[in-house]
């Protein structure tokens, strides 16, 4: 078994790419399935948070020799109730690449003229909408405060202010739902006008310390959930959407760059309370409170929490891993030749890709994968 991996794709992650993540940690209500690092009760930090974000990005460049960024990703929280000067002061002084992605996440019932217009004018040309269903009682069960008719005015929004690139996150397996919820759901996004060039749709998960998780009544049923993910990839597929990482499809030259860079291990900057991290097998990250990080900012003192160091052979491991989940797959000869596998994967071109059902069971694949002697970035520089 050699090393050797097929040429790159036209649009795959490249060893420049480099990508910062800033954190917002502000939102309006908690909806009952989230465990990210967010706030209802902090919004008066909002000017001080943002002014730490720029001190910490700007000091990061200088002193860690950040190279310009090729993608850079606006997340929550709920970066749609940020005052759109902060956060521009913020994207301000991020040095990018030209033709950078730079995305923003936005509630539906935050999009507004003014905030596109802003948030043109700061740089973003991607905006991520947090849709989850287009159900009012799948909204509400979990937790959601917009209703459906919110999802079409703000990507009508997004269009007339001239955003090209618009993703729209769905969630199934949520209480109440059935599969005609969730059919109705892809069917209404993929009606929108425009229509979204990308769609991610996750399984709800139960976290620890969550309502949701306080709820037992409520706990998604695997066997559903599994019958939705392959209804959307039906659906999406029938619509010209292809997957490319096991929850996310797109159009023709519609695929996250930001994302991409995740999956395939590549170097990346997080800004902000909580965000994570990654050099060359490096990760850490900071702290977890806003006022907690906004002090260290300003103290001048290092806002992080912990770190750890990936040995070669763990961050081989990773790299395979997350190279699994995608389109691109593995190289063949990491999986063994074994007829139990046989239905989970498809080997082509020298690799190996995930078979729909593969896709559903890509955590029984992974237990089955021989790293042998590849070469980490030869897996993921695809």
């Amino acid at each position: 078994m050699d090393g050797r991996v097929p040429a790159a794709p036209p649009d795959a992650v490249g060893s420049d790419d480099f990508g910062v993540y800033v954190h917002v940690p502000f939102c309006s209500s908690r909806c009952d399935y989230c465990a990210f690092a967010t706030w209802t009760d902090r919004d008066h930090l909002m000017d001080r948070y943002a002014a730490a974000c720029v001190t910490e990005m700007t000091r990061a460049t200088a002193e860690e020799g950040l190279p310009p960024a090729t993608s850079v990703f606006v997340g929550g929280g709920t970066p749609s109730r940020l005052p759109p000067d902060r956060l521009a002061a913020v994207l301000g002084a991020i040095a990018c690449v030209e033709g950078a992605e730079v995305t923003a996440e936005c509630n539906p019932e935050d999009a507004t003229d003014v905030l596109f217009a802003s948030w043109r004018a700061a740089g973003v040309n991607r905006v991520s909408f947090g849709v989850q269903s287009m159900a009012p009682h799948v909204l509400e069960g979990l937790g959601r405060r917009h209703d459906p008719e919110a999802v079409g005015r703000a990507l009508s929004r997004a269009g007339a202010a001239g955003f090209a690139a618009v993703s729209v996150d769905l969630i199934f397996g949520g209480a109440g739902e059935t599969d005609d919820d969730f059919r109705h759901s892809l069917e209404a996004v993929l009606a929108l006008d425009p229509p979204p060039g990308h769609v991610s749709a996750y399984a709800l998960t139960v976290e620890p310390g969550t309502p949701l998780a306080a709820d037992p009544a409520r706990h998604p049923d695997d066997d559903v959930q599994a019958e939705r993910y392959a209804l959307a990839d039906e659906v999406l597929g029938a619509a010209g959407y292809r997957w490319y990482e096991v929850s996310n499809w797109a159009r023709p030259g519609q695929r996250c760059r930001h994302n991409r860079l995740y999956w395939a291990q590549g170097d990346y900057r997080g800004i902000g309370a909580a965000a994570h991290s990654h050099r060359a097998g490096r990760r850490w990250w900071n702290i977890r409170t806003p006022e907690r990080y906004i002090a260290a900012v300003e103290d001048g003192r290092s806002t992080t929490a912990g770190e750890e160091r990936l040995s070669p052979d763990e961050r081989l491991f990773e790299a395979l891993t997350l190279a699994l989940r995608t389109a691109e797959g593995v190289p063949a000869g990491v999986v063994p030749d074994d007829p139990d596998l046989e239905a989970l994967v498809e080997r082509r071109h020298g690799r190996a890709v995930l078979t729909l059902r593969g896709r559903l069971l890509a955590n029984e694949v992974t237990t089955r994968l021989r790293p042998g002697r590849f070469d980490a970035p030869g897996i993921l520089r695809r």
